[in-house]
C-alpha cells in the first residue's frame, strides 16, 4: 500500500493521483479456469475454417451459456460486436495473451515412476507451450537417465537446476506421502505454479497457484449417478442418517 505525507491537512498530488486511479476488479478464479476451455474450442474452430462465432455458438461447443461467456470475457474487455459475434482468431490470441500462454514455460517434473514417465512422454504439454526441461527422482538408479530427452536429476539438485533452467512451473507425480515435501521444495526453489497429481491436497503459500488432478475422485463422483441413488438418499433420510 502506498502512503504519502500530508501538508496542512491536505492530500498532496501523489494522493490525489492515487484517488483518481480505478479500482481493479478481482477476477474470480472460476473465470480463469474456464478460459482454457474457450481457447481450446476456438482453436478447433479455427482449424476447421470457422472465422467468426457468436457467444451462443461457442456455448453450444463447451456446454455453457452465452451469458456466461459474455460475462467472463467482459472482465478483460470488449472482444466482439453485437450482432456480428467474435473473430475466432483474434479472440483466441487475446485469451492466450490473458493466460500468458503466448510464450514458452519451462516445467520441472518430480517423480519418474509410471505416471511420471507417461507425463514426460505426453506431447500435449510441449504443443501448448509447456516444456518439461528437467525431471527429478529419489532413486539413484535413475540419475542421469533421460526420458524423451529430459535428464533425470537427484532431488538434492532441485533448487540448483530450477534456478539454472529458469523453471517456473512444477508437476508433482509422486506418492501422496511425499507430495507435501516436494511441494515445499518446489516453492522454496522459486516455483509459483504447481500441477499436483498426488492424491492429497498439498498446502502452499498464498502467492503460489496449485491445481490438483485426482482421477480417482473424478471417477468416484461419477459412480454416484450409475445407480438409483435417489432411492438410497430417501431411505437414509427416513432412517435418520
Amino acid at each position: 500500500m502506498i502512503t504519502s505525507k500530508k501538508t496542512n491537512g491536505n492530500h498532496d498530488q501523489a494522493d490525489e493521483a492515487l484517488d483518481d486511479l480505478p479500482v481493479e476488479e478481482e477476477i474470480p478464479d472460476i473465470v480463469i479456469c474456464r478460459l482454457p476451455t474457450y481457447a481450446r474450442s476456438l482453436a478447433y474452430m479455427l482449424q476447421s475454417g470457422t472465422t467468426t462465432v457468436s457467444s451462443s455458438e461457442l456455448a453450444a461447443q463447451i456446454g455453457g451459456t452465452a451469458a456466461q461467456i459474455r460475462r467472463d470475457l467482459s472482465y478483460f474487455g470488449e472482444f466482439g460486436k453485437q450482432g456480428k459475434g467474435y473473430n475466432v482468431e483474434y479472440l483466441l490470441n487475446q485469451i492466450k495473451e490473458i493466460l500468458n500462454v503466448d510464450r514458452h514455460w519451462n516445467v520441472a517434473l518430480v517423480g519418474t515412476g509410471n505416471l511420471g514417465q507417461a507425463l514426460a512422454h505426453y506431447d500435449g504439454f510441449r504443443e501448448r507451450g509447456f516444456y518439461v526441461v528437467a525431471a527429478f527422482d529419489r532413486d539413484p538408479h535413475k540419475f542421469s537417465q533421460r526420458i524423451k530427452g529430459v535428464e533425470v536429476y537427484a532431488m538434492d539438485r532441485l533448487a540448483e537446476v530450477i534456478g539454472e533452467k529458469e523453471i517456473e512451473v512444477g508437476i508433482i507425480a509422486v506418492p501422496a506421502e511425499s507430495a507435501q515435501d516436494v511441494a515445499d521444495r518446489l516453492v522454496a526453489a522459486g516455483v509459483r505454479a504447481i500441477l499436483n497429481y498426488a492424491d492429497i491436497i498439498v498446502q502452499v503459500p498464498a502467492n503460489v497457484r496449485v491445481r490438483h488432478i485426482d482421477p480417482i475422485s473424478s471417477l468416484q463422483s461419477m459412480t454416484y449417478y450409475l445407480v438409483a441413488n435417489k432411492g438410497k438418499a430417501k431411505v437414509r433420510r427416513e432412517r435418520g442418517f
